[in-house]
């Protein structure tokens, strides 16, 4: 897909605006309008429909959180809005949005209250709100897609070991994972004095049986399994089901499962917080 014609006019879009020397919407409204913009879509392809969407939106914000001048830069943000309100497809594409490009956002905003652009904020709010963006860590502008996939994944293999460390280390989780159920409940120990049990309550009987008529109280040696045996049974399942869990997690009975340092998880705890500053900035 060859995307420098589409490009190539957004580009020119901007170009045009930032001579009118406006920070208006209006303004970008009446410019678009006279190229006739709309008719971008004309040319889409009838393939990779999100890979056209995102490469006009990855275009716009490149003119958006550029150093360019306030108007060419609002032309990037006015074109964006324009492109996701008239895109041609229904359910319509989300912009992609970066948490570098959020940041550079927030910035923006920051800049255009300075300036007195007060539409900056209540346009972005209400894209906000209309749930118009997808946010995400991947910065599309720039890097190679080998690079961005090599670091995104390096990203995620530490979070899954940081949740994986967090969950079992020095919890309740660890210890029944470690837990010998046998030697919790002392089972030799139990068997021993169930069996005794047994026969004394099958001697005790057979004495009175040369006494008395013990004929009603027979039922009482009628056991199936001695209290011993009934345990042994639920530590051998229990003994399955942790065998199981080991062959399923790739554990061992002498995996040490340690907290690790929070900075040294790869974890980066305040990166959701750029996006709550964003929402309270705007309000």
């Amino acid at each position: 897909m060859d995307m420098a014609p589409f490009k190539l006019d957004i580009d020119e879009l901007v170009a045009d605006y930032g001579k009118e020397n406006s920070t208006t919407l209006a303004d970008f409204k009446r410019v678009w309008k006279e190229k006739k913009f709309s008719y971008i879509y004309e040319g889409r392809p009838n393939a990779n429909s999100c890979l056209f969407m995102q490469s006009l939106f990855l275009h716009c914000i490149g003119h958006l959180t550029s150093e360019s001048s306030l108007p060419r830069r609002l032309a990037g943000l006015y074109c964006l809005y324009c492109l996701y309100e008239c895109q041609p497809y229904k359910p319509q594409f989300k912009i992609y949005l970066s948490l570098e490009e959020c940041r550079q956002l927030k910035d923006f905003i920051s800049m255009a209250k300075q300036n007195g652009v007060h539409l900056v904020p209540a346009l972005v709010k209400r894209m906000l709100d209309k749930g118009m963006f997808l946010f995400g860590y991947m910065n599309l502008l720039g890097d190679n897609g080998e690079k961005q996939v090599e670091e995104l994944t390096a990203m995620q293999n530490k979070r899954i070991k940081f949740a994986c460390d967090k969950l079992f280390a020095n919890t309740q989780a660890e210890s029944y994972m470690h837990l010998d159920l046998g030697a919790e409940f002392e089972l030799d120990s139990i068997k021993k004095l169930s069996k005794e049990y047994a026969e004394a309550k099958e001697l005790a009987l057979a004495e009175a049986s040369q006494t008395v008529d013990i004929e009603d109280a027979k039922h009482i040696l009628q056991s199936d399994n001695l209290l011993g045996d009934k345990i042994d049974e639920v530590v051998k399942d229990w003994d399955a089901q942790k065998e199981e869990f080991y062959e399923r997690t790739g554990l061992s009975r002498g995996n040490e499962l340690a907290v690790i340092d929070n900075d040294e998880s790869g974890v980066q705890h305040h990166d959701y917080d750029e996006f709550d500053e964003l929402t309270q900035l705007l309000e």
